[in-house]
């Protein structure tokens, strides 16, 4: 973007200036989670908030977005990028969860009283302006996850279908062909064929169609839906990165984005803008994430809850900068306790030699205590001594003391093979067919991470204790930039 303006000349820069839109600063709450701070080489965490938003305006109608005034937010993505700027992960929040609106400023200046429970999507709703109110629905995130959110931006339908204009179409895939029927369901009959099954490239209206799609695929809810709209982000974000940041590439596409942006005061220049892009520049697609906010179906009617613990799990993740599988990526690598200039030796004993027969074990690793990472390394333990291990993720419990070794009907003797890796390890028969491990806190101990959850040992009082181990039901369903476009991309059966 810089060779950009400056090959293009200030004509451009301004042109780009003009188009971006901003909202009330004095609208945003001033009781608010606190700013991250940054580390001793200025490396802080950004959290941005992208909304789209199916403006009910007349320049909306033709897309789908009618005319009856007001304007919703059918996809929200909080994107947290990480302090060393080289992983990122969105998390998508269902617009038709039940959660608490605080108050928030209305277009004629006085301010609700907040404290009602209502759908997600009621907080960008309020106010009934035809533009939406961004501030709401980021005082609302900010609430309800107790993140500070950097910055937020809005992006309408006009917008988004110039966007995938710009950069020729975007790649996906639809596990079924989609008729006019299933984009409007309230006609009578099924209709002309919109979008044919497998991979194709979508722009303007087709690729409207399809991040906005419910019906047609799997039990037509939304969850299927935030599915197809991350993977449809995440091949954008592929194809942008591929074809690199030329003049030629990015011209067309900063003039559609800039035109279709709502943006907080933080980002109300093209020059902020460009700074902002840049910063993201080293992100591997591999480390682009994306999941859903942990949710369940409410008995009582069609909407959503937010599962707890689990969403504070997954918030308490990201203010420590640590990935959704168990990565430090504040940035600073610190030190293992007792670290000198050369690296201490590892206090677990090396694996022996792993035999041939070892390989035709499979070994699931679960991790028992509240310390991240460390099913990971109790199966890389496992794969020296050539064992068929995977890591399983969270145990049944956090507070195993001893690592145990459970195994189903005729795997005894594997699990004495698998718990000799481990010493002190327990045996357990188990109800399974194969072998298990739950690494505990004997493990942690050995492996200088600490045996309880207190925090780390020799850590200074009042250090916070580490972030609880996110659930495998978030982690599972991650999906990667770079994953199979035709992977994960609807939810449920039906259809």
């Amino acid at each position: 973007m810089l060779v950009l303006i400056a090959g293009a000349g200030g004509a451009i820069y301004l042109k780009l200036n003009a188009n971006i839109k901003s909202f009330d600063a004095d609208a945003i709450a001033t009781d608010r989670p606190p700013e991250a701070k940054a580390d001793a080489d200025g490396n802080k965490p950004v959290n941005i908030l992208l909304i789209g938003s199916d403006s009910r305006g007349k320049n909306n109608a033709d897309l789908g977005g009618g005319e009856d005034g007001g304007a919703r937010s059918d996809t929200t993505i909080l994107l947290h990028v990480y302090a060393d700027h080289k992983h990122a992960v969105g998390i998508s929040i269902p617009r038709n969860a039940k959660v608490p609106i605080p108050s928030c400023k209305l277009p004629n200046g006085k301010w609700t009283k907040g404290g009602g429970i209502d759908l997600f999507n009621a907080a960008f709703s309020t106010g009934g302006s035809d533009d939406g109110n961004p501030a709401c629905t980021q005082n609302t995130v900010e609430k309800i996850t107790g993140i500070r959110v950097d910055h937020t931006m809005v992006v309408d339908f006009s917008g988004f279908a110039a966007m995938t204009k710009a950069v020729n179409g975007v790649d996906v895939c639809l596990p079924q062909p989609i008729y006019e029927g299933d984009i409007n369901p309230k006609l009578p009959k099924k209709g002309a064929l919109v979008l044919p099954q497998g991979k194709q490239t979508v722009q303007g209206q087709q690729a409207l169609d399809y991040v906005r799609l419910r019906h047609g695929i799997g039990d037509g809810s939304d969850i299927g839906r935030m599915k197809r709209q991350q993977a449809f982000l995440s091949s954008l974000a592929t194809k942008i990165k591929k074809e690199g940041l030329s003049p030629t590439n990015l011209l067309p596409l900063a003039d559609a984005a800039t035109k279709s942006l709502t943006v907080d005061p933080g980002l109300d220049s093209a020059d902020k803008l460009i700074s902002f892009g840049l910063s993201l520049k080293n992100i591997d697609m591999h480390d682009l994430k994306f999941v859903t906010a942990p949710w369940r179906y409410r008995t009582q009617d069609k909407d959503l809850d937010l599962v707890q613990p689990d969403a504070n799990k997954l918030w308490d993740i990201l203010k420590a900068d640590q990935t959704i599988d168990g990565q430090n990526a504040t940035g600073q690598q610190p030190d293992a306790p007792g670290t000198q200039s050369t690296p201490a030796a590892p206090t677990t004993p090396p694996p022996p030699p792993g035999d041939a027969a070892n390989a035709s074990i499979k070994v699931s690793v679960y991790n028992g205590t509240s310390n991240n990472g460390l099913a990971g390394k109790g199966t890389e333990v496992l794969k020296g001594a050539k064992f068929n291990a995977v890591t399983a993720g969270q145990g049944p419990s956090t507070k195993y003391k001893t690592t145990t070794v459970e195994y189903g009907a005729g795997q005894k003797a594997n699990a004495e093979k698998v718990a000799a890796l481990f010493p002190g390890a327990e045996l357990s028969a188990g109800s399974g067919r194969g072998v298990s491990v739950i690494v505990g806190q004997d493990f942690a101990a050995a492996n200088g991470m600490g045996g309880t959850a207190s925090g780390t040992p020799g850590a200074a009082p009042g250090t916070p204790a580490a972030p609880q181990p996110l659930p495998t039901t978030v982690t599972n369903d991650a999906r990667s930039a770079d994953d199979d476009i035709c992977a994960n991309t609807s939810y449920g059966s039906g259809g």
